[in-house]
């Protein structure tokens, strides 16, 4: 019989509300007795989201009966039909849980149904676009969506309905337990796949599908890197290093579907030591948070879905970090500080794709609020308002000033007082995707206490490689983002932000410099013909301010470009050699040692890049070597 209440399904796997576990070390620090009066601060604006993401959804469901679409929750401005939208039967059951309105319910019942017209296959499995061919591995998504909530709110479902669910999760379950291994798309879905059929398993007494999700979770911890505890995974080739010795890691992908799937695991099996081996992964992932909730994805492998707060297409961190919360207070940081930032970012009910897309009017689409809702509702069923507020503490980013090495991925960030870098020579593609995320020793992300996103790298080149789960770029304005050194020859760009062969050196102490020199490629590492162009960019970070110098030893047409961050309802003056820009609270000066000048925009004064949805005042320069300041005042 399927669970009829949380408290039961807590009872039959062997744990207690909410959900905590003891053992050594920091796995002692989670109470079982732990008790506390519900609604902490995070609990509290997530339970705000949820209603306020769910009523809209609510409102875009399309009510007609006898017709294909019946149920089908589309946004006219975007027009787009998203098989995996089906996954929000999830959030409606919890909200008709948690309010007692009727609506959702039927809401609820009407999406299922246009999603097993529509989306459903003969094998088990659902698509992820309604159209033949689609990718099918997102069917263990849409088994856990449905899955927990029979198992959190079945009683709120007649016993043929049930009964309906409980037999499809069979069929998409055997999809799952025959198709799904470590080799099985990225990491993201073996990972995911561990937690679906331990789920399954319990849920419908199937022992086979628990024994693989053991499996599939004790062969995931061998993707943990060796130096850093990062998940690798994010990309082929798997098992073999990069030049650099680096493996495949998204940061997105990590924190937001990964890290959530092996923490509700481990939880659900008791299982202390995967936890053990989690915390450390999490506190690495968690020194990528910026203070004001974004992630700093400037580095990953699948960094063409990088939105600032997330991933385009991902669920959202608060699983991996909000319920692990009892272990360490910086993770409720974390979780509540990406929970505000997803709020700021709401327009109109729905989640933009990053801070300056709805500025610049880009149309919102509805993946980005379904997927992420579903975060938030599991760790509201899943007992976060039961845990106490945590202490007050900094993040990583806000308590470590100095230079911080990352070997896995060949990353360094620097912290300066308000001023936190990231610089990256990361030379892993994803599979067999070129020009993606920056390298060569870029600045791929500058950010100041006060002023916010100064610099920031989007995709070396904007790409559909996911076309259905990226949106296209039609403005003819846009440009990359990355702050770089660029050579156009015969149809072909070679730039500094390509080069995986760049060598990079750091110096800390109270102004922190950093020296990168390589050499300007295409995406397939090949140099201009006729002449190889070298490089060298130089950062001295301080206290008062950032210097950036950027040498070639190319023609008078390579050019140096630094896209500065500003949305466009900001205030911006250029004098021949300075630009400042009048943020909220201070105001940004950016001075060279030659003339400034501007690449073409259009009527906003801004260029625009999806990756992660922000828009930037395109500063050009040129000359054998360009010096830059940039100081906050």
């Amino acid at each position: 019989m399927y669970l009829r209440s949380r408290r039961t399904f807590l009872r039959q796997a062997g744990l207690t509300t909410p959900m905590l576990l003891c053992g050594a070390g920091d796995i002692g620090r989670l109470l079982s007795s732990l008790k506390a009066p519900a609604g902490n601060e995070l609990s509290v604006i997530t339970r705000k989201l949820v209603k306020e993401w769910g009523e809209k959804l609510l409102s875009l469901q399309i009510s007609k009966p006898g017709s294909p679409e019946d149920g089908l929750i589309i946004s006219p401005s975007e027009n787009i039909v998203h098989g995996r939208i089906g996954d929000t039967f999830y959030p409606f059951l919890h909200l008709a849980s948690a309010t007692g309105d009727q609506r959702y319910l039927d809401a609820a019942k009407k999406l299922y149904d246009w999603m097993e017209l529509t989306v459903s296959q003969p094998d088990g499995s659902w698509l992820n676009e309604p159209r033949t061919g689609s990718w099918k591995g997102t069917t263990v998504f849409t088994s856990i969506a449905l899955a927990e909530a029979v198992h959190f709110h079945g009683h709120l479902l007649d016993d043929g309905f049930n009964q309906r669910i409980r037999q499809r999760l069979r069929r998409s379950g055997d999809y799952i337990y025959t198709n799904f291994n470590m080799d099985y798309g990225n990491i993201n879905y073996p990972v995911a796949g561990a937690y679906c059929l331990s789920l399954l398993g319990r849920l419908m007494d199937q022992p086979d599908y628990t024994d693989r999700g053991k499996e599939l979770a004790q062969q995931a911890t061998g993707f943990f890197t060796s130096k850093n505890n990062f998940l690798s995974g994010e990309g082929n080739p798997y098992y073999q290093p990069s030049p650099k010795g680096c493996y495949s890691i998204d940061l997105g992908y990590n924190v937001e579907e990964s890290l959530p799937s092996l923490v509700l695991y481990a939880r659900l099996n008791n299982d202390k030591d995967l936890l053990e081996k989690i915390i450390p992964s999490l506190r690495t992932h968690a020194a990528f948070m910026l203070p004001d909730g974004g992630w700093d994805n400037s580095w990953g492998t699948r960094n063409y879905k990088w939105t600032y707060w997330g991933s385009r297409t991902s669920d959202g961190c608060q699983p991996a970090f909000a319920l692990m919360s009892v272990t360490d207070p910086v993770f409720y940081q974390v979780a509540l500080r990406n929970t505000q930032l997803l709020s700021r970012l709401t327009v109109d009910g729905l989640l933009t794709g990053g801070p300056h897309c709805h500025p610049h009017g880009e149309t919102t689409s509805l993946h980005h609020t379904f997927c992420h809702l579903k975060a938030l509702v599991s760790i509201l069923d899943h007992g976060v308002a039961d845990q106490p507020e945590p202490p007050a503490v900094p993040l990583p980013v806000e308590k470590a000033n100095g230079i911080h090495y990352f070997e896995d991925i060949q990353t360094w960030l620097v912290n300066s007082n308000g001023f936190r870098a990231t610089v990256t020579g990361y030379d892993r593609n994803y599979k067999d995707y070129r020009e993606g995320h920056a390298s060569g020793g870029s600045m791929s992300l500058l950010w100041h206490a006060q002023a916010g996103i100064i610099l920031s790298a989007s995709m070396n080149r904007y790409q559909l490689y996911e076309k259905a789960n990226m949106q296209e770029d039609k403005d003819p304005f846009s440009i990359p983002l990355t702050p770089r050194i660029e050579y156009r020859n015969g149809g072909k760009t070679f730039s500094s932000v390509n080069d995986f062969a760049a060598i990079i050196r750091t110096k800390d102490g109270s102004t922190k410099r950093i020296r990168a020199a390589g050499h300007l490629v295409d995406g397939g590492q090949k140099d201009p013909r006729g002449k190889r162009i070298g490089y060298i960019m130089e950062y001295s970070i301080s206290d008062d301010g950032v210097t950036l110098s950027f040498s070639h030893d190319g023609p008078e047409s390579v050019r140096i470009i630094l896209p500065v961050i500003s949305a466009s309802g900001e205030t911006a003056e250029m004098e021949e050699k300075s630009l400042s820009i009048d943020r909220k609270n201070c105001r940004l000066i950016v001075t060279a040692d030659t003339k400034i000048n501007l690449l073409p925009t259009g009527s906003s004064k801004r260029v625009f890049n999806f990756v992660p949805g922000l828009e930037a005042i395109p500063v050009v320069l040129t000359g054998k070597r360009v010096t830059l300041r940039l100081e906050v005042s």
